[in-house]
């Protein structure tokens, strides 16, 4: 059977687009959903999103990562999502979607192909000596360094993730680089792909909160291997804050269709 999808990308993290309006994808199960990800037997992503109706919605957002378990909300993936909406005719400048955490809203500047997502506050950082931990949509880890380039992430965000303490649940690593007052540079292990990825979107935001020093409105501009994005946010304290927004790109890569 001849499955329709689009490859879309946020900061060169990719993502298998799925529109099923009409209910006709068979192929959701984890074993069918890792195939289309893996990168040598399928199409290559990072995760494959399901775009279907919601009441009271402009769409539903059902996201699963490359292993093929449905996962928690994808910060990159949603701005994808907004432009695919977009594409289909679905939406036009803003719009109001459901994901896995809750209600999002977003806007898109067709001319600059950029999208703001807003994300879900942050009600809660557990801050420790060495590292912070909080939910920005997914579970994050972040610890802040002083030469995240030549760190081997692959490694050790391997070796966090699948630590006593985090492994059951798993969480998604990142190392931090402070660059100016308003500038860090991000790398993500995440969960799920198991390897680190060119950028995560709830991953730049985590980061992003957690190198906050203002109370306030700020805005922090942040580089990832894969591009430039830019977090907005509301810091009431240092455990919480509202109105985040997750601004970047969003493009189309290509379209086709996989024999499943």
């Amino acid at each position: 059977m001849e499955q329709y999808f689009y490859k879309y990308q946020g900061t060169g993290n990719d993502f298998i687009l799925i529109d099923d309006r009409a209910l006709v994808f068979k192929n959701e199960n984890p074993v069918e959903i890792k195939m289309m990800c893996d990168r040598k037997f399928g199409v290559g992503a990072d995760g494959l999103i399901i775009l279907r109706n919601k009441e009271y919605f402009d769409f539903e957002m059902i996201y699963y990562n490359a292993d093929g378990n449905q996962s928690t909300m994808c910060g990159n993936g949603g701005r994808c999502m907004v432009k695919f909406a977009y594409d289909l005719g679905i939406i036009k400048n803003t719009c109001k979607f459901l994901a896995v955490d809750g209600e999002h809203i977003a806007s898109i500047d067709i001319e600059n192909s950029t999208v703001r997502l807003k994300m879900i506050d942050v009600n809660a950082v557990d801050i420790q000596p060495t590292y912070s931990v909080l939910d920005t949509g997914s579970p994050h880890y972040v610890k802040i360094t002083t030469d995240v380039k030549n760190l081997n992430v692959e490694k050790d965000g391997a070796a966090i993730r699948n630590s006593e303490l985090f492994k059951a649940e798993g969480i998604n690593v990142n190392f931090l680089q402070q660059l100016e007052n308003n500038a860090i540079y991000v790398r993500t292990f995440e969960r799920g792909v198991e390897a680190e990825t060119l950028s995560c979107g709830t991953g730049v935001t985590a980061a992003a909160l957690v190198s906050a020093t203002n109370i306030g409105f700020n805005k922090i501009s942040v580089q990832t291997i894969g591009g430039s994005l830019s977090v907005e946010y509301n810091k009431i304290n240092e455990h919480t804050f509202n109105e985040i927004y997750l601004c970047g790109p969003a493009v189309q890569v290509f379209k086709g269709t996989i024999n499943n």
